[in-house]
């Protein structure tokens, strides 16, 4: 640029997201890389997705099914996975207008904050939180009121919930089962939300996309339940964690039609449809009920992970639900949690994520997040080198 236009316009752009840097989870990976470290942060399994699956993509691709598919989705998936969600949860979502196929669930929980929230809207977010979260509502020009959990049990307490509320709030977004923490939402906890949103015109965006990994008997609680939230919430799933493809981003949102009507507004406007293919490919695999096994197969693979590690330094609380598992370092050392993150996967080689990145403000925590969705020879390596701490 020549000189004299320089003078006129200088580089004075704002950035809309001033405190954010590259990701934590592209930055444990990136020095798990440069290590060689066993790579336990990142939330990705390291076998196989399921083989028939991914025969059908292969075979709609070969059909020719490769051009865009409904905004919406495709009807057929979408008629799946409503009838999943009746025989689960004896709720029915009309197909037509009130379920939207997404290109994973971030982009669903994107596109719903992106659709109802104004500039000043506040909302309500639980902390530790999903790190997506708080800067699509600063995008969309709102507030975020965190609210923080502690550990090891992450309770919420629905009267600093209720106080925190105000005329402002447009929005409380919620998680179950919690990524980091492991933890679930209880009954209780949707009946008290279903009370202190009643008579309000507060949205509930409800990200449940480990809603299929849930243990020791204990069954997926969801807003979809409690018509008080239904006819206010939307609630977003993930195919990718269901299936152990990640990496495919895939997802789905229900809401009710008014609600729809909007997210559909900005949806095709973010990506306007999710890859076609797979979408006919996950319509024809929803058939077989393989979901129902989950609970019990990542059940095996927490309880052999902490078997591995039991004669370590490290203590835990076990996860309830998701593919995460906290370890508490606080007999091992005082350092923060991103140096200690940091100098476990340089000097012993396992990499993991510091919770205190999940906060705004973060706690003095001692915790770190490692992600157990691995081969048993992975989960082994790793403890043997976690003893060894």
């Amino acid at each position: 640029m020549q000189a004299w236009l320089m003078t006129l316009y200088p580089n004075t752009i704002k950035s809309k997201l001033p405190g954010v840097g590259t990701t934590i989870f592209s930055v444990m990976t990136a020095l798990a890389n440069e290590h060689k470290a066993i790579n336990l942060s990142q939330g990705f399994p390291d076998f196989e997705s399921p083989a028939d699956l991914i025969e059908l993509v292969h075979g709609y691709m070969k059909q020719g099914m490769n051009q865009y598919a409904p905004m919406q989705g495709l009807l057929s998936l979408r008629e799946q996975v409503s009838e999943k969600t009746k025989n689960l949860y004896g709720v029915e979502y009309d197909p037509e207008s009130e379920i939207n196929i997404t290109s994973g669930g971030t982009q669903a929980l994107y596109t719903a904050i992106t659709a109802m929230i104004r500039d000043g809207d506040e909302v309500i977010v639980l902390e530790p939180a999903y790190d997506c979260y708080i800067p699509a509502i600063q995008l969309a020009g709102g507030v975020p009121v965190c609210i923080p959990l502690s550990g090891p049990e992450f309770k919420i307490d629905w009267n600093t919930v209720r106080k925190a509320m105000t005329f402002r709030t447009r929005m409380i977004l919620i998680n179950t089962p919690h990524n980091p923490a492991g933890t679930i939402f209880t009954a209780n906890d949707f009946l008290e939300l279903e009370r202190i949103t009643k008579g309000t015109e507060v949205i509930v965006l409800s990200d449940e996309v480990y809603e299929h990994i849930i243990f020791d008997g204990k069954k997926h609680e969801s807003a979809i339940s409690y018509p008080g939230l239904r006819e206010r919430s939307f609630v977003v799933f993930s195919f990718g964690k269901t299936y152990h493809t990640t990496g495919w981003k895939m997802g789905y949102c229900f809401a009710p039609v008014n609600l729809m009507a909007e997210f559909r507004k900005v949806h095709q406007f973010v990506v306007f449809t999710s890859n076609t293919p797979i979408q006919y490919a996950l319509a024809d695999y929803l058939k077989n009920k393989s979901y129902l096994e989950l609970p019990d197969f990542f059940q095996k693979k927490r309880d052999y992970f902490l078997e591995l590690i039991s004669a370590s330094r490290f203590t835990f609380t076990p996860s309830q639900g998701t593919y995460f598992q906290l370890l508490d370092y606080s007999a091992i050392t005082k350092e923060k949690d991103t140096n200690f993150a940091k100098r476990l996967t340089k000097e012993y080689g396992v990499a993991s994520i510091p919770l205190s990145v999940f906060y705004q403000k973060a706690p003095d925590t001692k915790l770190l997040r490692f992600c157990f969705a691995k081969k048993d020879e992975t989960l082994e390596k790793a403890a043997d080198l976690i003893c060894k701490v």
